[in-house]
């Protein structure tokens, strides 16, 4: 009778962790889709919010930028006219004004844009209207809404202006000349990350960079605002590319804690972090 006893209350002992191990599972899943994913950069008093595949382009055409040795302002210009343009979305269509107009920037096939299939490319799209706008006299002096009108040739003019705040944020914080500007709150990693992957995203919008894959890392020697343009660049497509942790000059941003950038009690190289594999 004893030795039943014991394991009848060993197997209520089991049972009773057990249950307790799968409702905390639970009440951390259901916190995790309780969670809003978004991207907020700030500059100054102001903020403005973009959900994380605006952030992902906003960062692509940033990215560009640097890449080409353009001004920030030439970044300002370019997501604005994006964001009017398309909502920073790559879509495949156009409306009742240009009904050939697609991706990023609306662009059309018939006016010389180039084909579909390249419009509808962001790198492609992006570097040719940085090809319009260098050509433009005076760009980086003009106001934002003039600029963008003057590669764009938009039926409304006057759009672009409702975006150069925001526009100016983002390119701000994406060319790294606004330190810990830019943060994204992310559910948990669902996938493994691929650090290889990684600097090959990065080298297609920065160029080629001192990048070193190794483990669940890449490390970068790099310093100054081309460290800061290429963290928040990292932060800002963390979703797609698993990442998990960014490290750079002294600061931290981790996907878990959610607490935007902290500082770094242990310094050390520009770093880049993905997700585990699932065990």
């Amino acid at each position: 009778m004893r030795r039943l006893r014991r394991t009848v209350i060993l197997l209520l002992a089991l049972a009773l962790v057990a249950g307790a191990f799968y409702a905390v599972v639970t009440v951390l899943q259901r916190s995790e889709t309780l969670v809003t994913e978004r991207c907020i950069a700030v500059v100054g008093p102001d903020s403005y919010e973009l959900a994380t595949d605006q952030a992902a382009n906003a960062a692509l055409i940033t990215a560009i930028s640097v890449q080409r040795g353009l001004p920030p302002r030439a970044a300002t210009i370019a997501v604005a006219a994006a964001m009017q343009e398309s909502k920073l979305r790559n879509i495949g269509h156009g409306d009742e004004v240009g009904p050939d107009s697609k991706g990023l920037f609306q662009q059309r096939p018939s006016q010389g844009w180039g084909t579909e299939a390249q419009v509808m490319d962001p790198v492609y799209a992006t570097n040719a209207f940085y090809d319009h706008l260098v050509k433009i006299p005076g760009y980086e002096t003009m106001a934002i809404t003039e600029a963008a009108q003057a590669v764009q040739h938009s039926a409304y003019p006057q759009a672009y202006a409702q975006q150069e705040a925001m526009g100016r944020a983002y390119a701000s914080a994406l060319t790294g000349h606004s330190e810990r500007a830019l943060d994204c709150t992310l559910r948990a990693a669902d996938t493994a990350g691929d650090p290889s992957a990684v600097v090959e995203a990065m080298t297609t919008e920065f160029g080629s960079l001192p990048a070193v894959a190794q483990g669940r890392t890449v490390q970068l020697n790099i310093t100054g605002p081309q460290a800061w343009a290429v963290a928040q660049w990292a932060v800002a497509n963390a979703k797609a590319l698993s990442v998990t942790q960014v490290d750079v000059a002294g600061a931290t941003w981790n996907r878990q804690d959610r607490k935007g950038w902290q500082d770094s009690a242990t310094p050390g190289p520009m770093t880049i972090t993905v997700s585990a594999p699932k065990t």
